[in-house]
């Protein structure tokens, strides 16, 4: 941010500003595995936002963080696409679909 700032003759915080705006940019390095869960309407219906709370529980983190092990990032996302297998997560490039607190866990212990 400070070369940017210096390179561009404008203060930090006006980068920084610009830089949170923007989810794509991360300021934390990510972790192995990035888990983006839909909160679309068909997930949202079918239990998405208790199956949020649960993955953050379960993980320790909330949307917009790495556990301090690096193993998982933590995302929100408006939709996934996959609504007629709602509710999904996306681990990496894998969709998990009908997922449930149940299986959650078991989800999550395939990658270790």
């Amino acid at each position: 941010v400070k070369k940017i700032s210096g390179h561009l003759q404008i203060s930090a915080n006006q980068i920084y500003g610009v830089a949170t705006f923007y989810s794509q940019f991360k300021f934390n390095p990510p972790g192995r595995y990035n888990i983006k869960i839909c909160q679309g309407t068909a997930c949202h219906v079918q239990g998405g936002d208790f199956l949020l709370n649960a993955l953050s529980l379960e993980i320790g983190i909330v949307p917009g963080q790495t556990t301090p092990d690096r193993r998982f990032d933590l995302e929100r996302v408006a939709c996934l696409g996959c609504c007629a297998i709602a509710p999904v997560i996306k681990i990496n490039d894998n969709v998990h679909s009908r997922m449930s607190v149940i299986k959650l866990k078991e989800t999550l212990s395939r990658y270790e």
